[in-house]
């Protein structure tokens, strides 16, 4: 197993020039996926090596439940360092269960809470709520079948126009399930700090997503733009922001901008050619290294502690 156990703790430091580029030189659809999945199985890796950390670590402690002969010196002598890094592992891994638990608690209580509001209205995809609030953000549905909910009084701050761009943009947030891509890097940044980038730039490139979808769908990208610095001035009520919304994570004036530019092109993988090339190829690299030493680490643990394990 050697130093490879502990080569998932940190790698992800290698994802750190692609959050920054992606966001910037990369299709926002393009961009929201390749980070997704590099923190999704970054995460998982590392998750993976404490797991192995603490197994080693705990058969140490005095009185354990785990076998005897797996506190053996030559269990130990697999893992570097394992006074120290099998102990530390223990609080590391309660902390990541601890807050990936929360995550997920408060994400669904957001969402049985904004259901919720919808008990008694027509099973739509459109759910108008008689509220002055101004708010509007899509709710998530099984096998895709979402809902877009806003406020009528969102609705009398925008023009028809607006309207529309922003009954486009949470169709798209529906339609892309951003709401996984979403959990999936929450989830990620709980389990390593490292990782917390690709969080802060997936929350941008799931908004441009949704903001190219929309300018698409309503043939104008200065009308899209125009419905997100008109919906941001409304200052939406901040109850429901672990939903996708058109005044959502994301600086506004950044993602004005981009819509007041030229569209960006749809290619599916940079050229290694190029800087955001070399940083998607090098996060990669990193994360193929990640799942290739988490699962030879494990593979070799799983042989060590079963032949300590096998009677003599």
């Amino acid at each position: 197993m050697g130093v490879f156990v502990f080569l998932p703790l940190v790698l992800p430091l290698t994802a750190w020039p692609v959050a920054r580029l992606a966001e910037r030189r990369l299709h926002p659809r393009t961009a929201t996926r390749l980070l997704a999945v590099v923190a999704g199985v970054s995460a998982v890796c590392s998750t993976l090596c404490l797991g192995l950390l603490m197994i080693v670590g705990t058969a140490q402690l005095p009185g354990n439940p785990l076998p005897d002969g797996w506190s053996d010196p030559g269990v130990r002598a697999a893992l570097p360092y394992d006074e120290f890094a099998g102990r530390a592992a223990i609080p590391a891994l309660i902390a990541v269960l601890v807050s990936c638990g929360r995550v997920v608690w408060r994400r669904l209580r957001v969402r049985r809470g904004a259901a919720g509001a919808l008990v008694g209205l027509r099973a739509r995809s459109v759910a108008v709520l008689p509220d002055p609030v101004p708010y509007a953000y899509a709710l998530p549905g099984r096998r895709g079948r979402g809902r877009v909910v806003v406020s009528t009084g969102m609705l009398g701050g925008l023009g028809p126009p607006e309207r529309r761009a922003l009954f486009a943009h949470e169709r798209a947030h529906v339609r892309g399930r951003h709401h996984r891509h979403l959990l999936t890097v929450h989830l990620a940044a709980c389990a390593h700090p490292f990782l917390r980038p690709l969080r802060t730039a997936v929350n941008y490139t799931t908004e441009r997503w949704a903001d190219e979808e929309a300018a698409a769908e309503v043939g104008s990208r200065r009308v899209v733009a125009r419905a997100i610095g008109s919906a941001a001035l409304l200052r939406p009520r901040p109850t429901v922001g672990a939903l996708p919304a058109l005044t959502g994570a994301g600086p506004v004036p950044r993602r004005v901008e981009a819509l007041l530019g030229p569209a960006p092109v749809g290619r599916a993988w940079p050229s290694v050619f190029t800087t955001a090339g070399l940083a998607a190829w090098g996060a990669a690299f990193g994360v193929t290294a990640s799942a290739l030493s988490s699962a030879n680490s494990a593979v070799t643990l799983f042989r060590v502690l079963r032949a300590a394990a096998a009677p003599m």
